[in-house]
């Protein structure tokens, strides 16, 4: 038993390390796109392109691998996942054009489309005291920092390192090596029972879990659309708008974001999901009309303050859905109830985005980021009425 117990807890650890690694790897290219813009002249609308591609392979591996894990086991998920993010880096040290770029981020989205789900339901199955509200948190939060890491990793080797559009992908093609190793050893959470077979099926949303993913989805399409936004754009907000063209500080600055919703995700642990997720709505809804407000005065230290609160209110709210989604989902259809939540996600992250970048095309980054963040907020405003209601009934 006590053998047992301290295989479930390495396990535990070397998932959320692997869930870490994988989303580094999906933001690592964040504060390098006006160094590869100048290189190979690209425009604002290809940066969006870029960054939706990686959406899209994340909602390729989400919607047709959706459950796959709850099948065949969540080691191989896992493990399959870390080889798209190996192949990933492969692809941008290789191959350093337009088209590597967007195989790179294709192969990324499908290591982040494979693990989030897996890695969640996988770290559910193994936390040793079996509380499913912790094993959640640790899941939110890892990935939280994963994404944040990326940006910071790569602005910094980007701007003290000697090769600054390659060792970023070095380093975390060796991080991801070092974690499949790891992964190897880790025992199955979840194996597949007699009558299962592997077949190519869409997510699932069990009837437990209907009457709670409307608002809940609301609330995550519009904070992730903004972090897509912040994600994709912020750095050509400060070089462009802001006259600010450190790769250090553009990373620093988007790990602010991704650090905060991991902060608060752990500071608001103890308060009940329903009330954390309208309260996250309620704090997204004021970052958003600072981040506004800070791009109509042109001053960085609002922008950097607005980015940081907006993922302090993404954080409260991310962690309450997740939790809420979670107890929910019956245990042989975790994997796939939760692939269907990042489904939702990750359209936020890639569409809304996409439209931001042909926006600035015609009427210039400033509008447009005024007019997304106008959109984004009035989605939430919806959305609060929603969960306002909801709570009150």
């Amino acid at each position: 038993m006590i053998r047992l117990e301290h295989a479930a807890r390495r396990g535990f650890r070397v998932v959320a390390a692997a869930l870490g690694v994988t989303m580094v790897g999906t933001t690592l290219p964040t504060p390098l796109y006006p160094a590869l813009q100048h290189r190979l002249g690209f425009d604002d609308l290809t940066v969006t392109v870029l960054f939706a591609s990686y959406a899209i392979g994340v909602l390729a591996a989400l919607v047709l691998l959706g459950r796959i894990s709850d099948v065949i086991g969540r080691r191989p998920v896992l493990l399959a996942a870390l080889a798209c993010a190996a192949l990933s880096a492969l692809a941008f040290l290789a191959w350093p054009g337009v088209t590597g770029l967007l195989i790179g981020r294709v192969l990324s989205g499908l290591s982040a489309g494979m693990i989030a789900g897996t890695a969640t339901a996988a770290l559910v199955e193994l936390e040793p005291e079996g509380d499913q509200a912790h094993a959640g948190l640790v899941a939110t939060a890892v990935n939280m920092l994963g994404l944040g890491c990326g940006p910071l990793l790569s602005g910094l080797l980007a701007a003290f390192g000697p090769a600054p559009l390659i060792a970023p992908f070095a380093v975390h093609l060796a991080l991801v090596v070092l974690t499949a190793v790891g992964v190897w050893f880790v025992p199955q959470s979840r194996r597949p029972g007699s009558g299962t077979r592997l077949r190519i099926d869409w997510p699932t949303l069990p009837r437990e879990v209907r009457p709670i993913f409307p608002a809940v989805s609301a609330v995550m399409f519009a904070c992730f659309a903004m972090f897509g936004l912040v994600a994709a754009i912020e750095p050509a907000f400060l070089a462009k708008l802001l006259h600010v063209s450190s790769p250090a500080l553009s990373g620093g600055v988007v790990f602010g974001m991704f650090a905060g919703s991991a902060v608060s995700q752990v500071a608001t642990r103890r308060l009940p999901a329903p009330a954390a997720l309208t309260a996250g709505c309620a704090g997204a809804i004021a970052a958003v009309c600072g981040f506004a407000l800070a791009l109509v005065s042109g001053s960085v230290a609002a922008l950097v303050i607005a980015t940081v609160a907006v993922g302090l209110g993404h954080g409260v709210a991310f962690r309450a859905a997740v939790a809420l989604i979670g107890a929910r989902s019956p245990v042989d259809q975790r994997g796939g109830t939760m692939s269907s939540f990042f489904v939702v996600v990750y359209l936020g992250i890639s569409a809304p985005v996409v439209a931001a970048g042909r926006a600035a095309g015609i009427w210039g980054l400033r509008v447009a980021g005024i007019g997304f963040t106008a959109v984004v907020a009035l989605l939430l405003l919806l959305a609060l009425g929603v969960l306002l209601r909801a709570n009150a009934r």
